[in-house]
Order: structure tokens, then sequence, then C-alpha cells
């Protein structure tokens, strides 16, 4: 019998734990052959969210929980998840309930088939404004670019092989980004699709704010675009320099004298600019690179309950 792991991150979703438990147990009945540990990762809530997963724990050994002491971020509820879980596969999704657990029937089924890494890809983004979609579509295209795969659709709602989660387990760094890495690490691949539900109940953590920091932590720590930007800066304004330097010159054999002030201001000004503008990117990975040296662990662990307790 196939065991598979549901590795669940979660923060401030007391009200979503039980209708979740219970969804879950309904998907399994229709699993044959297949028996499933429940592992929530509390991210340091707030509510009472541990308080619901124990209860779950007390009445059925299935569910499991990792409680960080503090909230550490998604990316660490997902990393600690992976380390976690037992299973001959584990499967990550949200417990708000908008991956539609339904789904992992098919996901089973893909990996039963001998796909190693069953992606799930929604068939629309749902309810999100047209900024939302526009950054989330500019985001993407620069992460499909540096990983070499279209990452547009893709979720952190996906299963994956024991060996899959043995590789991406033995990741060193601190600073992950979970759905960029899943594809990195290769192995057979395959798709399945998903409409994005409604929450159950409470409100999304995402504050633009939060997915925009997000998303720039996420540009630097994968990708070496940000550095090229600088680099094209610097050539821009070198051509700029030289523009100036061809109009001053041509000003000068034809006998007219160059408005001198305002262009060197222009010209100072821009450059600043630019400069600081390079130097804030070369710094913020400089500063990924001190976190990483520093060596402090991704997660700690307040809680646990498993199998001895």
């Amino acid at each position: 019998m196939d065991t598979i792991s549901l590795i669940v991150p979660c923060y401030n979703e007391e009200s979503n734990v039980e209708p979740f438990y219970n969804e879950i147990c309904r998907v399994f009945e229709q699993i044959k052959k297949a028996k499933f540990e429940l592992l929530f990762v509390d991210d340091g809530s707030k509510d009472n969210s541990y308080q619901k997963i124990l209860e779950l724990h007390k009445n059925d050994s299935r569910v499991k929980c990792i409680s960080f002491s503090r909230n550490f971020g998604k990316e660490a509820a997902l990393f600690s998840g992976l380390r976690g879980a037992t299973g001959d596969c584990a499967v990550v999704l949200d417990a708000d309930l908008q991956h539609p657990p339904k789904t992992i029937i098919e996901m089973v089924q893909k990996w039963r088939e001998g796909f190693e890494v069953v992606e799930g890809v929604k068939t629309d983004r749902g309810k999100e404004g047209l900024m939302h979609k526009a950054f989330t579509k500019i985001f993407y295209g620069m992460i499909s670019k540096a990983v070499g795969m279209d990452m547009r659709d893709s979720s952190d709602y996906k299963l994956l092989d024991r060996k899959v989660l043995n590789e991406l387990s033995a990741l060193k760094e601190r600073n992950t980004f979970f759905r960029a890495l899943s594809f990195w690490v290769g192995f057979k691949k395959t798709t399945v699709y998903y409409e994005v539900q409604e929450r159950q109940s409470g409100q999304t953590k995402w504050s633009t704010k939060s997915l925009i920091r997000y998303a720039i932590n996420n540009v630097i720590c994968f990708s070496y675009a940000p550095l090229q930007i600088v680099t094209t800066v610097g050539i821009l304004f070198m051509l700029l320099a030289l523009g100036f330097g061809v109009d001053a010159l041509v000003s000068f054999i034809k006998g007219k004298s160059a408005s001198g002030f305002p262009t060197l201001i222009f010209l100072v000004a821009i450059g600043i600019g630019g400069i600081m503008i390079s130097l804030g990117i070369i710094g913020v990975y400089i500063a990924q690179i001190y976190d990483e040296v520093k060596g402090r662990p991704q997660y700690i662990v307040g809680k646990k309950l498993d199998d001895k307790n």
C-alpha cells in the first residue's frame, strides 16, 4: 500500500483546519491501495490553528504537525514539510481549500504511471486585479527564463516522488523558492489542471506589499536578471554620454557654443541615479550572500506532533 504525505503549510487557518481534514478523508476514500499522513506545518500562527490540529491528532494519528517558534514564512514551512514527510510521495497544498483536494486523485494516478513530479496548473487565476495579473506575468516571465521552463501557470500545488523529496530536502540554501526548485531538480514531469477555488473561510494572508516583497526576494535568490539590468543601465549611460559628446563636437566644429551647465547637470543627475540603482541591486545580492554565510537555520521548530506523541 502506498503512503502519501500531504504537506500543508498554514498560518492563522483555525477555521479551515477541520473542513480541510474532512475533505481529505473523503478524497482518500476514492483512492485505492493508499493511505495518507496529513502533515500540517504551523508557521507561527497567532490564532488557535495548532489547538485545532492537536484535537484532530488526538483522534487520528495520521494527523501530524510541525509548529514553528514564530512566523518564518511559507518557503520555510514548505521545506520543513518536505524534510518531515515520510511517504512514498508527497502532495503540497494549501489549507484554505483553494487547491481542490479532489485533484489529488488524478495526481496519484499520474504518479503510479511513472511520473515523479506532477505539477498542478491553474486553468484560471481566480479573482485577481489587472495590476496583480500584469505583475505576476512579468515575475514568472523572469523566473521562467532563469529556470528554462514555462512557470507562468505554476503553483505550489504539486505531487513529488520520494526521490524528488530527498533531493530537495538535501539543499543547503536558506533562501529558497520552492516552485522554481521543483523545476530545477528535473525528473520526469507531467501536469494536471485545476480551477482555483474560493477560500473556505477567512482572508488571504498575502497583501500587495507582501506579494511584491516575496516576488523580488525570489527573483534575487533564483535569477541573475537584476544584475544584468546593472550592465544594461551602464551601457545606456555610455551611449547617452557618447551622444552628448558627438553633439558637443558637432557644435564646436560649427562654431556654436554648446550649452554647458544644463547638459552637465542632466548628465550628473542621471549618472548618479543610475549608479545608486546599480549599487542597490548589487547590495541586495550581497545581503543574500550575508544571510547564507551566517548559517542560521531556515526555521526553528517549537512543537511537534507525530507518531511518538
